[in-house]
């Protein structure tokens, strides 16, 4: 998400920050590229046109002239501009009503209505601690009805059973009745989408929407549509009393226009964003930490949120308390640390909100990033072959070992040696890292372990 725009504007910026003063041309110039970098990147005209200004006033005023390091400061300024264009703030959804709070969502079909119903449904039992009920009133294709049944079933919540013979409204107003009786706190509705707004489609969720009075009235909307998503959403708006934005595909859209378009033209919020297929890939949608995603300085609160989530603290523990008694790291230690990177998203899902490393925003190196993954995959294949005995004591793999395990996991006897090797040096980060001092060491080493930085560090 973003690569395009983050690096046009890391460029740009880049040339002004170090400057020890700022004046109207090199401003001016810098201007045109910023707004260059959002017209390509498919932000709605009008949104840039609004953005530059605002920008441009407040960097010719004294908030840029005074400063000490100006340059800076007028990359704050856009920082801030971002973060208002985006909503300034999370928003939370608004579920303190009388249970059960019901939570409709609208959008056209392919938008990832269903899936999106799915991956709130988790978010709100596992984060918010919510029991929830899912409904689809989509009596047009069964399929959907049949997906959510499965989600549903998947992420364990509860499914309330709906079949095409049956009118949205009565499937709606059926299943809110049902979580009074079993005490559940949200019920989310998904509703039929179109391939295109038309007026049945409007008038058919008006009605649901006028029988069920939701607390919450989410569109969600395919963000990889650029523009599109930020008019269409404005055509729900006209219809229906929205009380949010849900963007799906974010992760494969590399431009971002649509994040940026959506509140300033609907002026309704982003309360969430898709990051992929999984059920968890959902994230509240924060302003402040997209927009240093933008501009290449990561998104490190995200990450640590993410790691909290995802991270298996007793085997992090049980780690830590055998490398502080002096026993090695070994290979099934190493294979756990790749599936918990593997759980957080894998290496595209962690350099997405890593802050760019000289310039080079590590998102973007795409053919680096695509071989490390496969070079992880590969390394799990070959500790997967081994012996529980040779994982607990690499030093007992010989030649023929070797091409065992190579046979074994689909490699060559050179690459079960490079494994070797990698984790020997592994072994050697893990002792600096456990004594004095050495996680110093370890934060100067990790620069080595990016893709396309040769690899795991020399130590």
């Amino acid at each position: 998400m973003f690569e395009n725009l983050t690096d046009r504007l890391s460029q740009t910026l880049r040339h002004v920050t170090g400057k020890a003063k700022l004046t109207e041309d090199n401003i001016k110039d810098t201007l045109r590229e910023v707004r260059m970098a959002l017209l390509e990147a498919d932000v709605a005209l009008p949104v840039v046109k609004d953005f530059v200004n605002k920008v441009k006033d407040r960097a010719v005023g004294t908030e840029v002239s005074k400063s000490l390091t100006p340059g800076q400061a007028f990359v704050k300024i856009v920082r801030a501009e971002l973060e208002e264009l985006m909503g300034a703030a999370n928003e939370d959804l608004a579920l303190n009503v009388a249970p059960p709070a019901v939570v409709l969502m609208a959008g056209l079909q392919g938008a990832g209505k269903t899936t999106t119903a799915g991956k709130l449904a988790r978010f709100l039992k596992e984060r918010k601690k919510k029991t929830v009920m899912v409904v689809s009133a989509d009596v047009y294709r069964p399929a959907a009805i049949k997906q959510l049944e499965t989600l549903a079933s998947d992420i364990g919540v509860t499914f309330f059973p709906s079949d095409i013979s049956q009118k949205p409204v009565a499937i709606a107003q059926a299943a809110i009745a049902e979580a009074k009786l079993k005490f559940i706190d949200v019920v989310i509705v998904d509703t039929a989408g179109r391939l295109a707004i038309d007026e049945e489609m409007m008038a058919e969720i008006q009605a649901v929407h006028a029988a069920i009075k939701p607390a919450e009235t989410l569109f969600v909307v395919d963000a990889m549509t650029g523009q599109d998503a930020a008019n269409t959403a404005k055509a729900f708006g006209d219809a229906l009393p929205l009380t949010g934005v849900v963007l799906t595909k974010v992760d494969g859209d590399a431009r971002g226009g649509a994040a940026l378009s959506v509140r300033a033209i609907t002026g309704k919020p982003i309360k969430f964003i898709g990051m992929g297929e999984k059920s968890e890939a959902l994230e509240p949608f924060h302003p402040d930490r997209i927009a240093s995603r933008i501009l290449g300085m990561g998104d490190v609160l995200s990450l640590i949120e993410q790691a909290e989530q995802t991270l298996d603290r007793d085997k992090a523990e049980k780690l830590t308390k055998k490398l502080k008694k002096g026993k090695g790291f070994d290979l099934e230690d190493f294979r756990d640390q790749l599936q918990q990177m593997k759980n957080m998203g894998g290496l595209g899902g962690l350099m997405d909100k890593l802050p760019s490393i000289g310039g080079v925003n590590l998102s973007q190196m795409g053919g680096a990033q695509g071989a490390a993954e496969k070079q992880f995959k590969q390394m799990e294949a070959i500790i997967n072959s081994m012996t529980p005995a040779e994982r607990r004591d690499p030093e007992v793999i010989s030649g023929s070992r070797k091409r065992r395990i190579a046979l074994g996991s689909g490699t060559q006897v050179q690459d079960v040696g490079r494994l070797i090797k990698q984790h020997k040096q592994m072994q050697k980060m893990m002792k600096k890292f456990t004594s004095k001092g050495g996680m110093a060491k370890m934060m100067r080493g990790l620069g080595g372990m990016m893709p396309g930085a040769g690899g795991l560090p020399k130590l």
